[in-house]
């Protein structure tokens, strides 16, 4: 059947044109006209939306990828930086504990060779606290030659007296203690007198000073010493430092309180004391004077 109107070129003719032209567009380009390669301009700025869009999806999914594992690489790396830093952190610990316990033992090794007794260190292996008793086990014993009624000082002054031995072990009291006395001398006039303790880590009371010359004998910042009476501490060790003295007039006596100058509950090494000739244990001492 015919059509009944002609819509165009016969497709013979269309396929010519479109050879032709192929054949024009493929000679331009190798020529490189200027009028091409404007046209080339305009198309591909018609083009460019297109291609982004098209690649929108593509560079998306590269910026996520990019920044989550960046992400994961932060994260890993400030989990590590951390554990590193906590580390360290526990190394200092670790080198401030060796410091200050190479700066004790030194004090330690420094008291002791000022002493002229013979001395041994031991280690504190446990601190007993009840009310108005002060006492601390130490890990030498009998079998160390420890002996009861033996003086025991750190580094910054007289601790107190052992007044328990076992095999391995033994007990001191200190001289802060309420049933411990120490004959004392203030260092800077001589007088005498006896240091108690109170039950309390940092106070001492001096007793048998009458308040008539009270402001001759003793002052505060006086430095008291072991006077050697008594019978088991040897002289001129530190016992502490006057802090407070008081006259009580209804009182025979003046009220003197005085601050330890050793270390008491803070230690962790201490040292044992042996005098040329060994004194008794301090149960033979009369009036409780220099120990239990």
């Amino acid at each position: 059947m015919k059509p009944l109107f002609v819509s165009g070129p016969s497709l013979n003719l269309r396929v010519t044109l479109l050879v032709l032209i192929s054949i024009s567009l493929m000679i331009a380009e190798y020529n490189r006209s200027d009028s091409l390669k404007s046209l080339r301009t305009q198309l591909s700025a018609l083009v460019y939306p297109i291609q982004y869009l098209v690649n929108l999806p593509v560079k998306a999914g590269q910026w996520l990828s990019i920044n989550f594992n960046s992400r994961m690489q932060l994260l890993s790396e400030n989990a590590r930086l951390h554990e590193q830093n906590q580390q360290l952190l526990a190394s200092q610990q670790q080198f401030e504990e060796l410091n200050s316990e190479n700066t004790r033992l030194r004090k330690l090794l420094g008291a002791s060779a000022r002493i002229k007794d013979k001395v041994q260190m031991a280690e504190v292996m446990a601190v007993r606290l009840t009310p108005f008793s002060r006492k601390i086990s130490i890990n030498k014993g009998k079998n160390h030659g420890v002996f009861e009624g033996q003086s025991v000082i750190d580094a910054y002054g007289v601790l107190g007296q052992v007044i328990e031995v076992g095999l391995l072990s033994s007990v001191v009291r200190l001289i802060v203690d309420s049933d411990h006395k120490l004959p004392v001398q203030v260092v800077r006039t001589g007088r005498q007198a006896v240091a108690e303790g109170k039950g309390v880590i940092d106070r001492l009371n001096l007793l048998y000073l009458p308040n008539q010359d009270i402001k001759n004998s003793i002052k505060v910042g006086d430095l008291l010493v072991t006077s050697g009476q008594g019978g088991h501490f040897p002289p001129g060790y530190p016992v502490g430092i006057v802090e407070e003295v008081n006259l009580d007039i209804a009182q025979p006596y003046a009220q003197v309180q005085a601050v330890p100058k050793a270390l008491l509950e803070r230690n962790r090494e201490v040292l044992l004391i042996w005098t040329d000739n060994p004194e008794p244990s301090v149960e033979t001492v009369p009036n409780n004077i220099g120990g239990e």
